[in-house]
């Protein structure tokens, strides 16, 4: 059974999916780094620019936002319909992707036309946010595109799979517009679907239900663009509180609770609207101890972050994230509890096994991953371990893969990326030592303060150098290397004067001319 804690602030939101007592998710979302990628705005043409194809929109930020013709698809006006202009229909792919138009920008839109549409990249430096005018809508499972009829499959379905799926969405997509039409309800003829990788497995009456909430929330927008004045938000993407009714809320979570009363109103009253189902699960968390103290997730926010993962059984895990991959190193530490030591590392492994999926969730590691298990002499052994981490991902909510051992005893997995991982939101790289998780020595740092006044004593002539460093450095040159640096100083002719500063790391120096 799984049971999801919600702790708010006005400044950051966190949630942490519990099962049997334990963390098995952290999701953190804070509202100054939260980006504008999905949001629907009614912007207004400020410019258009033929030499460059494209025009500067005006959707009410800081700076105008950048619209390319070969983005401009089915262009929306306050009170048409949906459907594009035959003019300005993109040429389409055999895969119903558009290409480039063959109506130049300057034949489609005009200055001061208000025009709807969606940020697909965010402002970057001096450039403003890149616009779309092709709408869609992420779902739980599909993607909703308002000004399309094509229904799509994820290339990472096996083929095989895709033409039932396909056929699904279809009739499941048919059945959903002979619903009863609402006031401001858009054309019935229009509406494509994509179904996304984590739909694979689902439902229909999931499915059902996901593309109820996504034609309910394009007919909110249809209706706002058809009411609201030009360079108005008309939808903001999911914030992380809606996200956890539309994407973690499944039939094992008994409760949903918050410590914020306020937002607690709100997500009742977003259920009520869209996810019917996960609002009797929500309740209002009034105990004194914050929220997370109740399983000490903080403690094990902390220890998401480490290197080491400690096993019951006196086991460790050492986990490093690079760029390319994720290794994890499965040692057996402290445990010698077994009868002989082929049953100890089988059990050492077993632990680690299910050690391995909860970190992979927690930390939120996606990419390869590269697992080295203790070595196992029996065949048998390695199967039940390799079944028993199958296991364990098979609750993961992200498409995760296990190969089997490899000729070097190595197990490869593959984890789809859905966000960044706990360490790069929480985490930045060491200033001390660049993000490489090591610092030079104070003797390193103070060889090479020795040779840098050497360089500087060729080409000025100060009346004194001073040095600028951690304590350590500072400390080294009073103590052991005192002699080497009176001897440099008497060799360039001029006095050498230190000053430790604390706040510098130990890789850290400076040379005053003074």
């Amino acid at each position: 059974m799984q049971e999801i804690l919600i702790n708010w602030a006005p400044q950051e939101t966190r949630v942490a999916v519990v099962e049997h007592g334990a963390v098995q998710e952290l999701h953190v979302e804070r509202t100054l780094e939260r980006g504008l990628v999905g949001n629907v705005y009614l912007g207004k043409v400020s410019r258009v620019l033929p030499g460059m194809q494209s025009a500067f929109i005006d959707i009410g930020l800081e700076r105008t936002a950048f619209l390319h013709v070969a983005d401009l698809v089915a262009p929306f006006t306050p009170g048409s319909r949906t459907a594009p202009m035959p003019e300005a229909r993109p040429a389409t792919s055999e895969g119903g992707r558009p290409q480039q138009p063959v109506v130049p920008i300057e034949r489609q839109v005009f200055e001061g036309q208000s025009l709807l549409v969606q940020v697909i990249k965010d402002p970057i430096g001096t450039k403003g946010a890149r616009l779309s005018t092709q709408i869609s809508i992420a779902g739980r499972m599909l993607v909703f595109l308002p000004q399309d009829n094509h229904i799509g499959v994820s290339q990472k379905i096996p083929p095989e799979q895709r033409d039932t799926l396909r056929r699904r969405v279809q009739t499941l997509a048919e059945a959903a517009v002979q619903a009863p039409a609402g006031q401001g309800t858009p054309p019935r003829d229009h509406g494509g679907y994509i179904l996304r990788t984590n739909g694979e497995d689902a439902s229909d009456a999931e499915l059902a239900d996901d593309i109820a909430y996504l034609r309910k929330t394009w007919t909110r927008i249809h209706e706002r663009a058809g009411k609201m004045p030009p360079v108005s938000l008309l939808h903001q993407d999911l914030s992380l509180l809606q996200r956890v009714l539309r994407d973690l809320v499944d039939d094992h979570t008994t409760t949903i609770r918050i410590d914020s009363r306020e937002q607690h109103d709100k997500l009742v009253r977003f259920g009520a609207e869209f996810m019917p189902k996960a609002v009797e699960k929500l309740a209002l968390y009034t105990g004194e101890r914050p929220i997370f103290d109740l399983f000490n997730i903080d403690e094990d926010i902390v220890r998401a972050l480490g290197r080491r993962v400690d096993l019951k059984s006196g086991g460790y895990l050492v986990i490093d994230q690079t760029e390319a991959l994720t290794t994890i190193d499965v040692n057996t530490g402290a445990f010698v509890g077994a009868r002989n030591f082929d049953d100890t590392v089988f059990k050492t492994n077993l632990e680690a096994a299910l050690a391995i999926a909860r970190q992979l969730r927690l930390r939120n590691l996606g990419g390869i991953v590269i697992v080295d298990f203790i070595d196992m002499s029996r065949n048998d052994h390695r199967e039940q371990v390799l079944a028993e981490l199958r296991k364990q991902l098979g609750r993961d909510r992200v498409k995760t893969t296990a190969s089997g051992f490899s000729q070097l005893g190595l197990v490869e997995m593959t984890r789809k990326r859905t966000r960044e991982s706990l360490a790069h939101m929480l985490c930045e790289p060491c200033v001390a030592c660049g993000g490489q998780g090591i610092v030079k020595t104070a003797r390193t740092v103070a060889y090479e303060v020795l040779r840098e006044i050497l360089r500087e004593a060729r080409q000025f002539t100060p009346r004194e150098f001073r040095i600028v460093s951690s304590p350590a450095v500072i400390e080294l040159f009073l103590d052991e290397e005192s002699q080497h640096l009176a001897g440099l100083s008497d060799f360039i002719g001029k006095p050498i004067s230190l000053q430790a500063e604390s706040a510098m790391g130990q890789g850290q120096y400076d040379i005053v001319l003074l």
